[in-house]
């Protein structure tokens, strides 16, 4: 049997990851700036975190959700503690694209009404709401004929209000960061009034936080730059540092009812033990504020590079846009100076995800690589 080809691959295989740094089965090292879109928050087998899961592991692997497992719990109160929203409730599932399928279903519980409004080069997985390519393209459109997406731009209220107001629309979802789409993101002017719109028009707020949680922005969630409250927050990658989990904040205001949710792998054993290690050690390593420090440090080394239009995102959710494709310069970063960064719908974006546990010295093998790379590819 072969493997259903839907990923290009590069010809690197990796056998063994530290901190920031991978090594393939030829023994190369690469430095890691990409972290599996975003999934590594606390670096690639941190001692702390493989002891967590040995731990766990001699003791219970897994088990189902139908029985009493206080290691949700514990992973509960830790979440809200250090997330600072803890007057939410936690429903557990395995990815983001769960993650946001369930907000979404929750979102129609709650008020009866099933149109989704998101907007324009969003994405939040592959079954819930889509990627807008064009004004007329979309691909990954939701598989609930039900449940219909309707897309708008970033920073018009008027269009939004518009939309709302028609009084069918269940939620709006949206990323605090655009991930996928190229680092976009709204305006604090434009989060205020989405928030008081849905208010308005009975609409529940959903903040996917799926990419951008967890720390990576130097806050704790995206949205929390903006000083708003949304009726649900989802979450998932950095979560787990690669094991895979995922999760549903849910706002007091929205009953639980039993049968509403159900989830086969969600809160097992294992991923809420990655789940709290996780935790501890973003609390512990103070990597909030490293995330800040680091991005400071990466947005004035990147000023020494003229071909950089301009840098987008957050902490160490960034993008760095160019006025050219840059397949070619991701390339040779990747198989000639043994660098991972990310692509985006953007093809002129490199997407620079590190580990939040990354440092100076990282950054500086990355701008020397992308000025000898600029140079080789006669970019310069």
């Amino acid at each position: 049997m072969n493997l259903f080809n839907v990923y290009p691959l590069y010809d690197v295989t990796p056998v063994k990851g530290l901190d920031c740094i991978i090594t393939d089965d030829k023994g190369i090292e690469y430095l890691d700036l990409y972290g599996g879109h975003a999934v590594i928050s606390v670096g690639h087998t941190h001692p702390e975190y493989v002891a967590k899961l040995k731990d766990q592991l001699d003791h219970l692997a897994f088990y189902s959700n139908a029985i009493q497992n206080p290691i949700q719990e514990e992973l509960a109160t830790k979440l809200g503690k250090l997330s600072g929203c803890e007057d939410y409730n936690l429903f557990l599932c395995s990815s983001g694209a769960e993650a946001n399928e369930n907000a979404l279903k929750l979102a129609s519980f709650a008020n009866g009404k099933s149109r989704i409004v998101a907007f324009n080069n969003a994405f939040h997985g592959r079954t819930s709401a889509a990627v807008a390519v064009t004004d007329n393209e979309k691909i990954n459109a939701p598989l609930n004929k039900q449940q219909k997406v309707t897309f708008l731009p970033f920073d018009d209220v008027a269009a939004l209000e518009n939309e709302l107001k028609k009084g069918d629309v269940s939620s709006v979802i949206i990323e605090s960061i655009q991930g996928v789409g190229g680092l976009d993101q709204a305006s604090t002017t434009f989060f205020h009034a989405l928030e008081q719109l849905c208010k308005t028009y009975d609409v529940v707020l959903i903040l996917d936080e799926v990419q951008a949680g967890y720390g990576r922005t130097g806050k704790f969630f995206g949205f929390q730059h903006h000083n708003i409250k949304p009726d649900i927050i989802t979450i998932a990658k950095g979560m787990g540092n690669g094991f895979p989990i995922g999760g549903v904040l849910i706002g007091n205001h929205i009953a639980a009812v039993y049968g509403m949710l159900g989830t086969t792998f969600g809160g097992n054993h294992l991923s809420c033990a990655a789940g709290i290690a996780v935790l501890d050690i973003i609390e512990k390593e103070k990597l909030m504020e490293n995330a800040i420090s680091i991005s400071a440090y990466f947005q004035e080394q990147i000023k020494s590079i003229p071909e950089v239009i301009k840098v987008k995102g957050r902490g160490l959710m960034l993008g760095v846009e160019f006025d050219f494709d840059v397949s070619a310069l991701r390339k040779k970063l990747i198989l000639e100076k043994h660098i991972f960064t990310g692509s985006a719908s953007n093809k002129n974006l490199l997407r620079i995800l590190p580990p939040l546990t990354i440092k100076k010295e990282a950054i500086d093998t990355f701008i020397t690589a992308l000025k000898e790379s600029l140079a080789e590819l006669q970019i310069i």
